[in-house]
């Protein structure tokens, strides 16, 4: 699969997302200076048809609520949930439960590259 500079930087961000942390959309767009949340969504959901969906921890990236709003672009409909469930993230009604104990914010990384070229 042939990345943009664009996908590569998203992934590598959600490469750096710690084992039983997660991030948002927005989080991961404010990160990179876009405009959007929904290119991060779009990239994510590009992972669907590539062996690349199990190098990029995508299961660790929801929704600004906590709602695994990506479960659909994983191989069955629980995926998500139980790779986050495996990773010690509480995951209840599809909503991770005690959503700010979990939030990571890319604006921790201790240096910021220029990810997009």
């Amino acid at each position: 699969m042939a990345l943009s500079p664009l996908y590569k930087a998203i992934y590598e961000v959600v490469c750096c997302i710690p084992r039983g942390k997660v991030t948002t959309y927005g989080a991961i767009a404010r990160y990179l200076g876009l405009s959007s949340a929904r290119v991060v969504g779009w990239a994510l959901n590009a992972l669907k048809d590539s062996s690349t969906l199990y190098k990029v921890p995508a299961h660790r990236v929801v929704n600004r609520h906590g709602f695994l709003t990506g479960k659909h672009a994983f191989p069955t409909p629980t995926m998500m949930e139980e790779l986050l469930k495996s990773e010690g993230v509480p995951v209840k009604d599809g909503k991770i439960q005690n959503f700010e104990c979990y939030f990571w914010d890319p604006h921790s990384l201790r240096t910021k590259k220029e990810m997009i070229k």
